[in-house]
């Protein structure tokens, strides 16, 4: 059976010469993601190779997380991997609280109105600060951000792929 993937981290540069990675966090669970005993895919994806590694260990670092993979052991093994991004099966995935969701959950979604209008479909999810923002492919072309905050989005179905928002002054 083939795994779909969830992107956790890329690999950004080495770290001293015993074979540890530095490695930039994409993940909102990254104390689960890289702890020891972990397996995660190294995959470099221009290249289309997979390598399956284990967490030997981890330890937060300047915003960033260094890395140690277990047969790793110096610079020369892990220089190579410069630029791979680490994902994890989502058959692994971290269950979350009511009201939560994953990227790909949302990505996809149609988006209507709570008049019934419907505006398009999700492509994108930007992170610009104070919330996330949605980005909307309309049927004319056009892009319509939603603010994902609670004015506006009233109700998520993941399962039905389709979210309903109440449209403000200005947003369109």
């Amino acid at each position: 059976m083939e795994h779909e993937w969830l992107k956790v981290g890329k690999v950004v540069n080495t770290h001293g010469i015993r074979g540890e990675l530095k490695v930039v966090s994409q993940t909102d669970f990254p104390e689960e993601r890289f702890v020891a005993g972990n397996t995660l895919l190294m995959e470099n994806e221009e290249l289309k190779q997979q390598l399956e590694v284990e967490v030997q260990s981890a330890r937060e670092h300047k915003n960033m997380y260094i890395l140690k993979l277990k047969g790793f052991d110096n610079i020369n093994d892990v220089e190579k991997y410069k630029g791979w991004m680490l994902k994890v099966s989502k058959d692994n995935r971290v269950e979350l609280d009511e009201g939560e969701y994953y990227y790909f959950e949302i990505i996809g979604c149609r988006v209507v109105t709570d008049e019934g209008a419907e505006l398009g479909t999700i492509t994108e999810i930007l992170s610009p600060g104070a919330n996330d923002v949605w980005v909307v492919e309309a049927k004319k072309g056009k892009q319509v951000l939603i603010p994902v905050i609670d004015e506006v989005v009233l109700h998520v179905d993941v399962e039905e792929k389709m979210v309903t928002v109440r449209l403000m002054e200005g947003l369109i």
